[in-house]
């Protein structure tokens, strides 16, 4: 499934997984560590709940810079 990414995602950024089903609540995580090769990346992602796993983004996934200081 193809990624909707636009830009390449950094560390700190925030994750949302949007729900499959009626009522599924969606996730929030922040990326703690950018793994894989440019062309197919992935991330280690730190949940909400404490958990980290690691992330292969698709179509579900949407990232949203963090505020970064100029």
């Amino acid at each position: 499934m193809p990624s909707t990414l636009t830009k390449p995602a950094r560390i700190g950024d925030t994750v949302e997984v949007v729900g499959h089903h009626v009522g599924e609540a969606r996730r929030l995580g922040t990326i703690v560590e950018i793994l894989g090769e440019p062309a197919r990346p992935h991330y280690r992602i730190a949940w909400e709940d404490g958990h980290e796993t690691v992330l292969y983004p698709g179509a579900d996934v949407r990232v949203k810079p963090a505020k970064r200081k100029r």
